[in-house]
């Protein structure tokens, strides 16, 4: 047996570990979606609402922002030693706003929100990637698998901070923030003892790629310019923001509204928080990780296109529908779940079809570009529900994030297989047409 046979028969018997590894990573990195746990602390040091939302969209925006660059980082240093820079850049953070003092807004806005938002961003197309390609007969599941860990690793930090390990109230936030940091680093350098691409041309024993599953057929790998010349990437870009950005801003007002609608049922202010409290931080978040592996699967087996269609539809029907469940507790529950299953599928679903249709090889370098959607309907649909808040009218706020998923789903429906030679050539109302297979 030839040398590289026998190497692709060792990475073969380590293929599972790639799931081990990327998981351990991911649920390192949800630490961003965790932040909420610190805001009390902060508030009752003074610090205004405005302040502890400011350091979440600092490290949403350098998160989103520094990912574009990390995926030309992984081609250069490889994906082991990207997600140890990740770690080590992300725990760095968490550790230097211990010391340097957590109660100062610009310690922790620069070490949590900048050096910490840079990390997650540097490490976390690591285990997609690299998934990606130990997994080409099942990208959904694997994918979905890599990136739940991220929803429930935000919800295991935030207990074990608060209810479950009472760490803020035992031993401050200092001593948080420094106890996270090696936690961080010290997970995501274990996980990267997986990361490492299989050899060139390799692929599982028996697998033959089919139509529905990639949704290609035969097509190359598009590099990041190519990727932008076609209506294809923005069609998946303006699905992704519409999306992600209606689950953002239900979770900006998953307590907040309900707990009117309750009041507004004979609930007191103490029971309605209560329920509402457990809507966003058990069942929402519960349906979150799992929808993540369960699109990702179901997509494996309907096709990413056809799992978008439903997703996005479903999500509309659902936050239409849920200002008439918000009122009631067993309602809620069923509407918080429903609403994070669906915006964990996002995260699953739209790194896979964004290698299905613009190729495996490259999805470290433009999945980064995709996700700049995520950064911008993280700042617009929650300025919205805001604003309309603010007015009186949620309802309104859900009802427009439930149009903005039905134009998502349009958007997917249209998508269809890009020409990589027209991607080549200056743009033209002939190219569109082409693209979209309308000439």
């Amino acid at each position: 047996m030839s040398t590289k046979g026998t190497e692709a028969q060792e990475y073969t018997g380590n293929r599972w570990g790639v799931v081990l590894g990327a998981v351990l990573i991911q649920l390192a990195l949800g630490a961003i979606y965790a932040w909420s746990v610190f805001t009390p602390a902060l508030t009752d040091l003074g610090w205004s609402k405005m302040e502890t939302q400011a350091v979440f969209a600092i490290g949403l925006a350098m998160f989103a922002i520094v990912m574009v660059f990390a995926g030309r980082l992984m081609a250069r240093l490889g994906p082991r030693a990207l997600a140890l820079m990740g770690g080590a850049t992300l725990g760095a953070g968490y550790v230097l706003a211990g010391l340097l003092g957590s109660t100062s807004f610009w310690v922790v806005a620069i070490c949590v929100g900048a050096i910490g938002g840079a990390g997650i961003g540097l490490a976390y197309m690591v285990p997609i990637a690299v998934g990606m390609r130990w997994f080409p007969d099942r990208k959904g599941m694997i994918t979905g698998l890599a990136v739940a860990g991220f929803g429930f690793g935000a919800m295991g930090w935030v207990k074990l901070a608060g209810s479950w390990g009472g760490l803020i109230e035992r031993i401050g936030l200092d001593g948080t923030f420094v106890i996270y940091g090696l936690i961080f680093a010290a997970l995501i350098g274990i996980g990267s003892l997986w990361m490492r691409m299989p050899p060139k041309g390799w692929v599982p024993a028996g697998f033959v790629a089919s139509a529905a599953a990639t949704g290609r057929k035969g097509r190359e790998n598009f590099t990041t310019a190519e990727m932008l010349h076609t209506p294809q990437f923005y069609l998946i870009f303006l699905t992704f923001a519409v999306s992600a950005g209606s689950g953002l801003m239900s979770i900006g007002l998953m307590k907040l509204y309900p707990m009117e609608a309750l009041q507004a049922q004979g609930l007191t202010l103490a029971e309605a928080s209560a329920v509402a409290g457990t809507a966003m931080a058990v069942f929402f978040s519960l349906a979150n990780g799992i929808g993540r592996v369960a699109w990702g699967t179901i997509s494996d087996k309907l096709g990413r296109r056809r799992s978008l269609i439903i997703m996005a539809t479903s999500q509309a029907v659902f936050l239409f529908a849920f200002t008439a469940m918000a009122g009631t507790p067993w309602l809620l529950y069923l509407g918080a779940a429903l609403i994070g299953f669906n915006f964990g599928g996002n995260f699953a679903l739209f790194p896979a079809i964004t290698a299905d249709t613009f190729g495996n090889d490259r999805i470290g370098q433009n999945y980064p570009m995709v996700f700049l959607s995520y950064g911008a309907g993280g700042i617009a649909f929650p300025m919205l529900g805001g604003v309309l808040g603010d007015l009186g009218n949620f309802p309104l706020a859900f009802s427009v994030c439930a149009g903005a998923c039905l134009l998502g789903a349009l958007c997917v429906a249209l998508i269809r297989v890009p020409d990589q030679e027209e991607a080549h050539r200056p743009p033209s109302v002939h190219g569109f047409l082409h693209q979209m297979h309308w000439d």
